[in-house]
């Protein structure tokens, strides 16, 4: 699965969740994987400004 899949998956629980300490684990669950995310595409931007060995 991917990180974006997993992110999207977290954001239907939560939409469909009724009982306050669930909703706090998914919310927390939610922030991870969006840092997840972002670290990701920092490190690919990190990758595409390197230039290339000469």
């Amino acid at each position: 699965m991917s990180i974006d899949q997993h992110i999207e998956e977290l954001r239907a629980e939560l939409r469909n969740a009724v009982y306050r300490n669930e909703r706090r684990w998914i919310e927390k669950e939610l922030a991870k994987a969006l840092a997840e995310r972002e670290a990701i595409w920092a490190a690919h931007e990190k990758l595409a400004d390197c230039e290339p060995p000469q």
